[in-house]
């Protein structure tokens, strides 16, 4: 890259100079043929001038050709980068409008950086220097004169256009981000507008967000055009005081053509660095949305040198787990207005988050055996999809441990992890493209067998063959409807087939008939498999070998679904809920 980015640089400044041996050279030859000179005398400024003039197209070509690879390369590394820094498991702090925007728009700005930066800087800096020299040969106080214009041309004047461009250039990116989101609510979410009249609003919203962006850049533009005013008013007056200079010293007419011409295209280079100047206070703010992505800390922290994976059969082991989400270390305080202060009460923070203070989960074990299907039950914010996330590894425990075959997850990758535990999350992605490209996502390799009998354990393969393989799905499995998305991701973690198989609510948000219908296939499919299967649901868990009820982080009840349901607590209740429910 480094060798790339100077072959650009010296293209670049090659065609700049070349530019400007042509200027002079052409002006000395026109103002010396007026003189009828003998042809001789004219020679070398004719095969000079025709140099340049290949020369300049040659090098402007390579210069364009080497930059562009440099910056799209760079683009392309910073992309790169940015998607390896969101891989890692790690607390949401920033919306997918927003990493959408700075994926896209702030990426760019490396691009910018060296086109429409540093390239033109450094070019800019060799043609100055070439003009100052040839000044200096004719007239040394027109080349102090050309010094004078070229420094306040190329330095004072994009400095001040980066100091004005910045106050509105910090402000430009987030609104971009902010109009992004806007723009996705509307998109993503016109039917519940619509449904509850709050369209109007919505749209209202999205229209004043972009209004204020669009405030935004109009300043910036009056920015941009000041410094172009600028920059051809000092460009003006430089050249005409280099003339005045060369006539006030009696330079021939060759010389103070040459020197006038010389001064005049020295400018070209330079001009674009006003425009450069107020860009450099967009990009500085770009490459700081960059780096606070980069620089967010994993939920996790992976070992130095990952050990072995272990080899199955598996036996996991869960031993005293406390996991406590970051920013539930203190509660949270509430000030009255006498200034005393008290915490907050749990329910103000929501019936799914554990209250501040509260661990996720607080001192849980569980020992899980080849072929044993544990099903984790409780009520929301229990913790059982905290379970799941730490034997996915991803999120960090307090305290305690969890073992695959002795070994210490901690001390193994987080990937390897999710090779041998991993499965169906609840609220699984279906993404814009072939039913079997959404499938392949858990087998990139897998053959058409592979595929087929994935899709018949997770009894979509009616469905499949109405559909068709190569149906396109909308979106997010606009075009599905529940159960079939849910079967379809089911699918997908059955292709993937790990050794333990993490199920989250399975038929979570799906009608009475479709939820018990997947649920028994689910129970059915899994029959010799490790599972572990996070469910409200309780019908069919008469098939698992343990269930494990959770309450506010703790194990509060274990057993088979026939010794629960004799013992008075949450699974008794729940039970007699649900069968009530179904008369």
């Amino acid at each position: 890259m480094g060798m790339r980015l100077l072959w650009a640089v010296l293209a670049g400044a090659a065609a700049d100079l070349a530019g400007l041996g042509l200027i002079a050279a052409a002006a000395w030859l026109i103002t010396r043929a007026a003189q009828q000179p003998s042809m001789a005398a004219l020679s070398v400024a004719i095969v000079a001038t025709r140099a340049f003039a290949t020369s300049k197209g040659v090098f402007r070509y390579a210069e364009r050709l080497t930059g562009h690879d440099v910056a799209l390369r760079a683009q392309a590394g910073t992309r790169e980068r940015l998607y390896h820094a969101l891989i890692p498991p790690q607390q949401p702090r920033h919306g997918g409008a927003d990493l959408l925007s700075r994926m896209v728009d702030d990426t760019e700005a490396v691009q910018d950086l060296l086109v429409r930066c540093l390239l033109p800087a450094a070019a800019a800096a060799v043609a100055g220097l070439a003009a100052v020299v040839i000044g200096l040969t004719i007239l040394p106080v027109a080349a102090l004169a050309l010094v004078a214009g070229l420094v306040l041309a190329g330095v004072a004047l994009p400095a001040g256009t980066a100091a004005a461009a910045r106050r509105w250039s910090a402000r430009i990116a987030p609104a971009r981000a902010a109009l992004a989101g806007r723009v996705a609510d509307l998109v993503h979410g016109s039917a519940d507008l619509a449904a509850y009249g709050a369209d109007d609003e919505a749209l209202a919203k999205a229209l004043a967000t972009g209004e204020s962006l669009a405030a935004l850049e109009r300043r910036q533009a009056r920015v941009h055009a000041a410094a172009l005013a600028g920059g051809t008013l000092v460009q003006g007056l430089t050249v005409a005081a280099v003339v005045l200079l060369a006539q006030g010293a009696g330079t021939g007419s060759v010389g103070t053509a040459v020197l006038a011409l010389t001064a005049l295209v020295a400018f070209e280079p330079v001009l674009p660095l006003a425009a450069a100047g107020e860009r450099m206070a967009g990009i500085t703010a770009a490459l700081r949305r960059l780096r606070e992505v980069r620089s967010t800390t994993p939920a996790v922290t992976e070992p130095t040198a990952p050990g072995p994976v272990p080899a199955s059969p598996l036996t996991i082991e869960i031993a005293n787990l406390v996991v406590r989400h970051p920013g539930a270390a203190t509660p949270p305080t509430i000030t009255a207005r006498d200034g005393a202060t008290a915490d907050a009460p749990p329910s103000s923070l929501g019936a799914d988050v554990p209250p501040a203070g509260r661990a996720a989960l607080d001192g849980v074990s569980l020992r899980i055996t080849p072929g044993k299907r544990v099903a984790v039950v409780g009520p929301s914010g229990a913790g059982k999809s905290t379970l799941l996330a730490a034997l996915m590894r991803l999120v960090e425990p307090e305290s305690g441990n969890i073992r695959i075959n002795g070994v210490d997850i901690r001390d193994l990758s987080g990937d390897d992890v999710r090779t041998l535990m991993t499965g169906l999350t609840q609220d699984p992605y279906i993404f814009r493209t072939t039913l079997r490209d959404n499938l392949r996502l858990a087998g990139p390799d897998a053959d058409e067998e592979a595929l087929r009998r994935a899709v018949r354990e997770a009894r979509l393969d009616d469905w499949v063959e109405r559909t068709g393989w190569d149906a396109e799905l909308g979106e997010d499995g606009k075009t599905v409807s529940g159960g079939q998305a849910q079967r379809l991701a089911l699918a997908r973690a059955l292709l993937y087939d790990p050794p333990v198989l993490l199920l989250d609510e399975p038929a979570e948000a799906l009608d009475e008939e479709t939820a018990d219908r997947l649920m028994s296939d689910l129970l059915d499919v899994t029959g010799d498999r490790t599972t572990v299967l996070v469910t409200h649901r309780l019908k069919g868990l008469e098939l698992v070998d343990e269930i494990v009820v959770l309450d506010e982080g703790r194990v509060a009840q274990r057993g088979r679904h026939d010794e629960l349901v004799a013992a008075p607590g949450y699974y008794r209740d729940l039970w007699e809920s649900e069968v009530l429910t179904r008369r």
